[in-house]
């Protein structure tokens, strides 16, 4: 559905497969999109330039990049010197326990959504997207349904727009957080990226990329990719060490 033109949005943008997806949703919606990035201290701080790149590309109205330390707390092999695991989704071992990941960095979405919504609250956006994915994911919990809905409420609770929203008798909320590819697999993502023309070759999903920015072929983020690309029948666009 296209939305009337010049309908603002904001859209998280991370620089990789799911957000460039999600990214050209967005557009093809008609949206007039202020793109929020973020270098946070990420291992994988190549996605930035991808998230840049694409922005280029969909010639969005604003992109934000903002720099917060996510290092200084650590907690995750993506905000630490931990190891990346690698090959654990290539030979999965069915006793083990389901447990969330090592690459999950605490609060992340949370804390993205969080300033999305301040971008959102000065660029009167009630539409904010994100790239979440609770099918081909790697267990994150902030990832799930329940917690877009729970960050939806509180949108509408927590800012001006919204107070006023309900004093005025409003049903509906003011706040919308869309999250278009929640219950897709990658493959269907895939799918639906390479209908809207998506530039994948822009694009930077590895967790443990090498010196010169080659994906590594072993993460979980990897290979997922991987498998996305080769359900959807088509050959991944990036270069890979392996």
């Amino acid at each position: 559905m296209s939305q009337p033109p010049n309908k603002p949005a904001v859209v998280l943008l991370s620089g990789g497969l799911d957000s460039a997806t999600t990214l050209a949703i967005a557009h093809a919606q008609g949206f007039q999109i202020h793109a929020l990035s973020f270098d946070y201290g990420q291992r994988h701080a190549r996605e930035i330039h991808c998230a840049a790149a694409l922005a280029k590309h969909y010639k969005v109205a604003r992109h934000e990049t903002l720099k917060i330390d996510l290092r200084a707390f650590g907690g995750s092999a993506l905000t630490s010197n931990l190891a990346v695991p690698k090959d654990q989704l290539a030979a999965p071992n069915p006793e083990k326990k389901e447990s969330i990941p090592i690459t999950y960095v605490p609060a992340r979405n949370t804390v993205f959504l969080s300033f999305a919504l301040a971008l959102a609250e000065v660029t009167n956006s009630f539409d904010i997207f994100i790239g979440v994915n609770a099918i081909d994911y790697s267990g994150y919990p902030d990832c799930r349904p329940a917690f877009i809905q729970a960050f939806q409420f509180l949108a509408n609770l927590a800012t001006k727009a919204g107070v006023e929203s309900e004093a005025a008798g409003q049903s509906a909320p003011k706040f919308q957080i869309h999250a278009p590819l929640i219950q897709m697999t990658k493959a269907q993502i895939i799918q639906i990226g390479l209908e809207l023309n998506v530039p994948y070759q822009l694009t930077h999903s590895c967790y443990d990329p090498t010196e010169d920015g080659l994906s590594c072929a072993h993460c979980d983020s990897c290979l997922l990719r991987l498998a996305g690309f080769k359900e959807a029948g088509t050959a991944d666009p990036i270069p890979y060490a392996n």
